[in-house]
């Protein structure tokens, strides 16, 4: 039974997916982009510098390891961010470092965070690599994942 309700939603998904594609890309296209020469670089606190640090001091595997900042299609307000270690850049990534720890983001990416800060937030409830502030966004949720943009 479930077999069949997954076959009768697979075409809802993947047009789903593909719409939040086209409008991630689009949305990307219609910013101005800075002059490569110049770019307007995303921010790190001190508290995200420290924890960056301490994650790859408690590894062995993270040597090299970089925090990439990424925004995706979805979340309550349209887009999210999405952050993970990565030790891989390619060609379009824009890398911005601060005491020897480095923050990476695609270049579809830094059209929606350009000027942003990254903050590394503990609470009770979480401990999570958050945006702070960006310029780009108008509004979003209250568990800071997911913005608008302007």
């Amino acid at each position: 039974m479930s077999r069949s309700i997954l076959r009768r939603m697979a075409p809802w998904i993947t047009e789903k997916v593909r719409t939040n594609q086209r409008l991630l890309l689009s949305s990307a296209v219609a910013q101005s982009s800075p002059s490569p020469q110049s770019p307007e670089p995303v921010h790190m606190t001190d508290n995200c510098i420290r924890r960056l640090k301490e994650l790859c001091a408690k590894e062995e595997s993270s040597d090299g390891k970089m925090l990439r900042l990424s925004v995706e299609a979805g979340g309550c307000s349209g887009f999210q961010y999405s952050f993970s270690l990565d030790k891989n850049k390619t060609t379009d990534d824009r890398i911005f470092e601060k005491d020897g720890v480095k923050l990476v983001v695609d270049s579809v990416s830094y059209d929606f965070v350009k000027g942003a800060t990254v903050d590394y937030v503990e609470e009770l409830i979480r401990s999570a690599f958050l945006v702070v502030e960006n310029p780009s966004a108008v509004g979003g949720c209250s568990c800071k994942s997911s913005f608008m943009i302007k």
